[in-house]
């Protein structure tokens, strides 16, 4: 069973992201298990691909660097695996299509079962023809997280009443990055997504300072960081664990404030 109801029972829960492989396995284990202790609910571990339409520059570079390191799906199986004896809390993969594809569908969510992966993200796939995979991984108990993006539009209600896990919504146009302001109307969206759906709604995109947490935790039921995480690994890899730790606490305690 998904453990991703979890995340979300007491309160506005905090999801991290990380490149999985960069720079290293063993350092992206360290770096999640840092926010786990921070107070993270539920971590993104995302597998390294040569095109990653929907990343900006920061998550590029971490892509390739894992990539460079040797970093493969089987390595974040393995990866996955160390952190399960010793965390229960949801993980889940952000993946394009193609590695999932090239791995095989069966074998592959088969794989995440075994491991302890609870959900998987895939920017690349079309909502009108998921419902093969979706079928595969709700076999294997991992669920298919949609997207939800401003341009969604009238497609936002047909979305969110097909969708398991939680909602990843989009905060902004344009691809992965830290911004200054966020200035899509979420409350709107939120409350559509709200009339079809009772699975919980994580904001992501952009999202880096504890001010604009604080902001979206009024509206949604989670929040995602991702480049201000990846940034900070890119900067000090050595010093990173420590560095996390305090940023994931303060920006879990500014959801709660």
């Amino acid at each position: 069973m998904s453990r991703i109801p979890n995340a979300f029972a007491k309160g506005t829960a905090f999801i991290g992201f990380v490149t999985g492989g960069d720079p290293s396995p063993a350092q992206s284990e360290a770096y999640i298990l840092s926010m786990i202790k921070a107070g993270a609910d539920l971590i993104e571990i995302g597998i390294p691909f040569s095109d990653p339409i929907a990343e900006g520059p920061v998550i590029q570079e971490a892509n390739l660097r894992a990539l460079a390191a040797g970093t493969t799906v089987d390595t974040l199986f393995a990866l996955v695996r160390s952190l399960r004896r010793t965390t229960d809390v949801p993980l889940v993969f952000l993946s394009y299509l193609n590695p999932v594809l090239h791995y095989g569908y069966e074998r592959f969510f088969a794989t995440c079962q075994e491991a302890g992966i609870d959900g998987i993200i895939i920017p690349d796939l079309p909502f009108d023809e998921k419902d093969e995979l979706q079928a595969i991984a709700a076999a294997h108990d991992v669920d298919l997280i949609s997207l939800i993006a401003p341009t969604s539009a009238n497609r936002i209600a047909n979305i969110a009443r097909d969708a398991t896990g939680f909602i990843y919504l989009v905060s902004s146009l344009g691809v992965t990055g830290v911004r200054s302001e966020i200035t899509t109307d979420l409350e709107s969206i939120v409350r559509v997504i709200r009339s079809a759906t009772d699975v919980p709604v994580a904001v992501g995109f952009g999202i880096h300072s504890p001010e604009q947490a604080h902001a979206v935790a009024k509206l949604a039921d989670g929040v995602i960081v991702g480049s201000a995480i990846v940034k900070q690994i890119a900067a000090d890899p050595a010093g990173a664990s420590n560095k996390l730790y305090e940023y994931v606490r303060e920006m879990k305690a500014a959801l709660g404030a």
